[in-house]
């Protein structure tokens, strides 16, 4: 066992961060597991996941929010908004591995901003703001320069949903399984499809895009 995990984990983070081209600093490693260990303990209790095994958590969902930052990093963000995070996904790796971005963490449901707000005291996480509201609720003064979503609505539901959270010059960039060819088609003619990036997520075999969406 490693950090309350199967020896088995660490092996899925180091191998799959290899494939996706992620160095991890050896803080960053014990972070990430120490996070997974955390998800999987109160997952028996409080139901954030309906995955249950620890290394499927690792691959299916640790490996698939680090799939998504060498895109974003190019973006150069400062400020990031994850809107229905959950159990902090991809948001709580993306304040992992960015520690001088400012991450906030948006949910409407309690038990998983308890779990949010638990997490970043465990794992001194200073860069991470938790929110536990309706996003219609959330009016910043400073706009994010990425609004990312993973499974959280449909993309015409997000752009409405989350319009007053966006800079000027901010980006939307939606998680999404199989390329959304009808919710594209469904968007509002003043949003622009900017870039689609198919995914590989190590030990994943299923659909995995990043969308970029400017208004």
């Amino acid at each position: 066992m490693n950090n309350g995990l199967p020896a088995e984990c660490k092996r899925l983070l180091t191998t799959g961060c290899a494939v996706l081209q992620i160095e991890l600093s050896t803080e960053q490693e014990n972070l990430l597991l120490g996070y997974t260990e955390q998800l999987y303990k109160w997952n028996k209790a409080y139901n954030l996941t309906a995955i249950r095994k620890p290394e499927e958590m690792l691959k299916l969902h640790i490996l698939d929010s680090l799939s998504v930052l060498q895109k974003l990093a190019e973006l150069q963000p400062e400020r990031v908004i994850d809107v229905g995070t959950g159990p902090g996904l991809p948001g709580i790796i993306l304040a992992i591995m960015w520690p001088q971005v400012e991450i906030h963490l948006l949910d409407t449901n309690g038990k998983k901003t308890r779990f949010l707000n638990h997490c970043k005291h465990l794992l001194a996480l200073e860069n991470v703001t938790v929110l536990n509201k309706r996003v219609e609720q959330h009016q910043p003064e400073q706009g994010y320069d990425i609004v990312v979503s993973r499974a959280f609505a449909s993309i015409s539901d997000m752009l409405e949903g989350c319009d007053q959270l966006v800079a000027s010059k901010g980006l939307f960039t939606p998680m999404k399984g199989q390329y959304p060819q009808a919710e594209l088609a469904a968007m509002p003619s003043s949003y622009k499809l900017v870039s689609s990036t198919e995914l590989q997520v190590p030990g994943v075999d299923a659909a995995r895009h990043l969308l970029i969406i400017h208004k």
